[in-house]
Parts: C-alpha cells; structure tokens; sequence
C-alpha cells in the first residue's frame, strides 16, 4: 500500500498518494496495536516507526501542511503536529488534543485534528508519555500528575506565532478524560476542557473485579505478594483474548514487568479525587456513551464534581454513537462537541 502511494506520488497524483500513505499510516497502526506485551513482539517497533513515516508523508501533501513538530519536555521532547488553518500566520483559536492509553498522535488525524481545521481552529497534537512515540523511543511510561505534561505543551504553544494564546482549547480521549481534566486543575491557560469520556476515577476501573471494599482491594493490588490474585489474572489473560491484550498493553505502557497485578494497582493513582475535580476552572465538556463498555456511570462522576461552568453531552446507541469514544458516529459527536466550543470561545470574548 505504501508503494501504490509513492508511485502515484512519482506519477504526480498527489491526492492519491497523501491517501494512500494515509491507508498505509493505519494498517501499520493497526498491526503494530496487537505486538505489544511483556515481552513485546520483535516487530512492535518496525511497525511503528512505518505508521510514523507514512503518516508524515501524507502530512507533507496538505496544504497547509501538517507539521512535525518537538515540544520540549523535561530532558526530551515529546512528537507532535501542528495543523494550521492557513499560512497568514494569524494568530487563532487552537485546540491541543491527545490520545489515550492505546491511541496515536496519527490517529487523532480522524478523531478530530481535520474536523477542528475546517472549523478555523490550529491544532497541536501530541503523544505524551506512555503514548507510542514517547514509550517506543524514550521508554516513557504513563504518568498521573499530567499537568506535568501540558504544562510544556502549553508553553510549546503559546510561543507560536498564529496560536492565540488567550483562546486554548484541551481535549482528552478516552483515558485521556481523566489525564486532561487532571492537567485542567493545576493548569489555568486553558479556555476550555473537552473529556471525551469523561472518567473521574480510574482507580475504580481496577478495584471493580477484586473482592472486598476498596481500601481491601487496594491493599491486595498494592502488596508485595498477593498469589492468589495473580493467579486470578493469570488465568483471565489464558482464557480471554481481551483480557490477555489489555494487561500486556497495560504492563507496557505502564512500565511494570511485575506480576499483572502490579500493573492495575498503576490504575490507582489515575484519580481526580481529593478536591483536584473541583480546581477546574476553565468551562468543561463531559461526554458520555450510553453504553460504554469501559468507563459506564464514570462521566457523571467527574460532571458532578466540577465546579466550573459545565456541560454534559450524552450520545446514543440509537444515533449510533453510543459506543466508547463514538466511533459509529465521529462526524455527528464531532460536529457536537466543536458547536460547544464554538459557542464558549465566542461567549468568552
């Protein structure tokens, strides 16, 4: 597939050859998701590195082009893009997007970066530790105090010369609707926060399948031995294909490479709890689907604790998007959730 594009490329049909480095980005995307684990499959990176070098070929044939860009970050830095509106260099509203805990920053191309464009919006995209590009190449893993993490995106941001720095937009994918609002509280440039789902406390999320009360089932995820519950994830990961990728995806980008156990027990510290919920300042939309597989009930938490201006947008299975994310409807959940910004920013002014 990649070869079909740089032959059209050489024949001049750039249209065809952006798209068909697009086709090729996602099944290298695809196949290089399932090669995680502990240990990880040989060909994890090989895959990944492709997706990359075919999505930035694509992005060279925009117009405007979608930029690679490096955000300084700590002693390194972290990949992303920047989609501009045009090249008059007028500053614009910009949102800042990031993926989840199995998501790219190529990905986010059709989870919203080209929806916000059309829109008038710039966009700066990025993967933050424990995302692919930080995890494959800087052995970074999740962190839960994110605001360590936008903070430089921010900085990154501001120092643009088309970015309207007054008018910041934060949105989070699915794990990502606890990490941005997490960020949100300690950091108070952003116009706008936009969870999309909306998760308060991820440590539920681990505790759920564990008998007794959560101090119990902290106290057993957290222990130096629990046996007969690594036992228990032993033979959830034999019997279920599901199972047995989330906890290697899990145990990786988490850098644990301890009993599963250990790696749910990572999952605690993922919380907005203890007041952070309420040091969101900035006016915040909480998404939810009807029928989340993942993270049901979770996005109402988070809306009742919020105490800034707030939101809550439901999506439907009837709509088709009552699914994790949306992905049945993304042109009608997008289209949604940029009419609520639209409407903030513009009340805001």
């Amino acid at each position: 597939m990649a070869g079909e594009a740089e032959k059209a490329l050489a024949a001049g049909h750039r249209i065809s050859a952006r798209d068909g480095f697009l086709r090729a980005s996602n099944h290298y995307r695809s196949a290089e998701f399932f090669l995680h684990g502990n240990p990880c499959d040989a060909r994890h990176d090989h895959a990944y590195d492709r997706s990359v070098t075919c999505f930035r070929a694509a992005a060279a044939l925009f117009t405007p082009v979608i930029e690679p860009v490096e955000i300084p970050y700590e002693d390194t830095t972290l990949p992303g893009y920047l989609y501009r509106v045009d090249g008059s260099g007028t500053p614009r509203p910009t949102v800042i997007m990031h993926n989840e805990f199995d998501g790219t920053a190529e990905e986010m191309h059709f989870f919203g970066a080209m929806a916000a464009v059309e829109r008038g919006y710039n966009v700066l995209v990025f993967d933050g530790p424990g995302m692919p590009g930080p995890r494959h190449h800087q052995g970074l893993v999740f962190r839960p105090d994110w605001e360590n993490v936008i903070t430089p995106v921010v900085d990154f941001a501001e120092n643009l010369p088309d970015v309207d720095g007054s008018r910041l937009a934060l949105i989070g994918i699915s794990m990502g609707g606890v990490l941005a609002p997490r960020a949100a509280a300690f950091e108070h440039r952003l116009a706008a926060l936009i969870a999309v789902d909306g998760l308060y406390d991820l440590g539920q999320v681990a505790v759920r399948n564990v008998p007794g009360t959560r101090e119990e089932a902290e106290r057993l995820l957290r222990a130096g031995s629990a046996p007969e519950l690594d036992a228990a994830f032993e033979q959830a990961m034999a019997h279920g294909p599901i199972a047995r990728w989330a906890i290697n995806h899990g145990m990786y980008v988490m850098g644990v490479d301890t009993p599963p156990r250990v790696f749910s027990a990572s999952y605690l510290d993922y919380t907005l709890a203890d007041g952070i919920a309420e040091r969101i300042q900035c006016p915040t939309l909480v998404c939810d689907a009807e029928e989340d597989m993942f993270f049901q009930g979770r996005p109402e938490q988070l809306y009742d604790h919020l105490t800034c201006p707030k939101t809550f947008m439901e999506f439907t299975t009837e709509e088709g998007a009552g699914a994790h994310c949306h992905p049945g409807a993304m042109r009608l959940s997008i289209a949604r959730i940029y009419d609520w910004l639209d409407d903030t920013l513009a009340a805001a002014d």
